[in-house]
């Protein structure tokens, strides 16, 4: 926070002298203050200083790009490189580089094929920096021939060449590939094991990365992490706390990713003492706190049943993103506190934070949770405002939270009023509300469109058995008990509704 604070300082102090001295500015100077700018996060004030320059050199392009693409405006990128041509500026390495990192992920990544023509023509293709770029954005569009003639037109191939051709292939999905190429390179290093664990990570081959990483003669802690984290996104959160401790073991100091890649695992394991031992470990330790490590806090304390650590982690953090605001709100939806979320969700918007997919998500199930059918129903209809769309999580939570109330017709048009196919969530939400309110008809409504789904699962039966049962229906019960053993479909273990495919959200 002081550093951020001092940067603040340096760069207004620096904007005033800029300000005074009119006849000292050079293009050097104009530069640096639209540097300090992108670095300070203050992209509107660059835009504004780089508007203003008389005259721009490839520098001043490459840091306005650089900007663009760190405040992920794959547009702006877009539109700052097509001025740039117009100017008449020869792009470079940078330049390049830059741009396929800004345009990836979205609409604009069609550009990755125009930039590698514009490289060909500038002979810049043969470059190892231009040349990882160009693989990298083949990769994303998943073009594998396109990832292939990047990497032969690279005249001096070093590992780092490789190292991007392996990641390629991964991406791709191409693991036969990815094996080959790992196999030929000349000299491997950290980064070349760790991509190919990480790409068999990526590919859910859990084993095989963890059979490479025991192979690994040295380790790093982006290694350890990679593979902490891969644990972590397959479940196997024990497996992930247990290899942390090894890490410890070996000597090698954790950095805020790997503690916060355990706090996902301890989250998912609910580990309240583990998670405090880990949180004390961080305030003893040098590692900085940052936005990603409090938010893995915030998360791991509401998944742990301490919303009131949660909530002081949460407001004792200086700079709060989405992903934190959504982790607080979720965790009051999850202790069933609608109100507090709701508030939360306020505050949120009123900091300038705009909500996303999951904010509303969050939301919804805080109104299920908390029988607020009417705030419930004003949020779902509110998500076009923020240019959202209603996806299927959001109904079943609409389907929930209907279900809760009693309102089953309600719940019932809602299913069919849907944009979208119903998946299995929806139809165990409305299939649950009906056993809860022992209605037979819409139970089998709801049971036909599981089956429409060709999904045989036990909690069907069970319920359709419960609500005959109140009903009085004793020969309907034995008739579902005959057709489970003619299915083969075995009865469903003791376990609430939260652990089933059809409960509580």
């Amino acid at each position: 926070m002081i550093n951020t604070y001092l940067d603040e300082n340096r760069t207004n102090h620096a904007r005033k002298l800029f300000d005074q001295n009119p006849s000292s500015r050079n293009v050097v100077t104009w530069n640096t203050m639209i540097a300090g700018y992108v670095k300070g996060d203050q992209i509107q004030h660059a835009q504004d200083l780089f508007d203003q320059m008389p005259m721009k050199d490839v520098v001043s392009w490459n840091t306005m790009l650089s900007g663009l693409q760190k405040t992920k405006n794959p547009e702006g990128v877009y539109l700052c490189l097509l001025q740039m041509r117009r100017a008449g500026l020869r792009p470079n390495e940078y330049t390049v580089s830059t741009v396929i990192s800004g345009v990836l992920d979205s609409v604009f990544n069609v550009l990755v094929s125009q930039v590698h023509a514009s490289a060909l023509c500038l002979a810049l293709n043969m470059s190892v920096f231009v040349g990882s770029s160009l693989m990298r954005g083949y990769a994303s569009v998943g073009y594998q021939v396109g990832l292939q003639r990047v990497f032969d037109e690279i005249l001096l191939k070093d590992v780092t060449s490789w190292n991007a051709l392996v990641s390629g292939y991964m991406e791709l999905g191409c693991l036969v590939e990815a094996q080959r190429a790992f196999d030929r390179m000349p000299v491997k290093n950290v980064v070349s094991w760790t991509s190919l664990v990480n790409g068999y990570i990526g590919n859910k081959r859990i084993n095989k990365a963890w059979s490479v990483f025991n192979k690994m003669s040295e380790r790093n802690v982006v290694s350890w992490t990679v593979m902490i984290s891969g644990y972590v996104q397959n479940q196997k959160c024990m497996d992930a706390l247990k290899l942390f401790i090894r890490m410890l073991k070996s000597g090698i100091r954790p950095n805020h990713f790997t503690l916060s890649s355990v706090l996902d695992a301890i989250a998912g394991c609910s580990s309240l003492i583990m998670g405090q031992q880990v949180h004390s470990s961080i305030l003893k330790s040098s590692i900085p706190g940052d936005v990603i490590l409090s938010t893995s806090l915030v998360d791991m304390y509401a998944k742990c049943g301490d919303i009131e650590a949660a909530f002081s982690v949460f407001e004792s953090m200086p700079k709060k993103n989405l992903v934190s605001w959504n982790s607080i709100i979720g965790g009051y939806a999850r202790h069933g506190l609608a109100t507090r979320a709701l508030e939360e969700f306020q505050r949120m918007i009123k900091s300038g934070v705009r909500p996303d997919e999951v904010t509303f998500v969050n939301v919804l199930s805080a109104c299920g949770h908390g029988g607020l059918t009417e705030e419930g129903e004003k949020y779902f209809y509110s998500m076009g405002e923020y240019a959202i769309k209603a996806g299927v999580e959001h109904y079943a939570c609409m389907v929930d939270l209907y279900g809760r109330a009693g309102k089953l017709e309600k719940a019932k048009k809602l299913i069919k009023r849907m944009p979208c196919e119903p998946d299995v969530v929806v139809w165990g939400a409305l299939l649950g509300a009906c056993g809860l309110h022992s209605s037979l008809e819409l139970g089998q409504f709801a049971a036909e469109g599981i089956s429409n789904l060709k999904i045989d699962h036990p909690a069907v039966y069970s319920m359709l058995s419960k609500i005959h049962s109140e009903k009085g229906g004793w020969s309907s019960v034995i008739e579902l008990r005959e057709m489970m053993k003619e299915r083969r479909v075995n009865k469903q273990k003791a376990a609430s509704w939260v652990e089933s495919p059809f409960g509580v959200r």
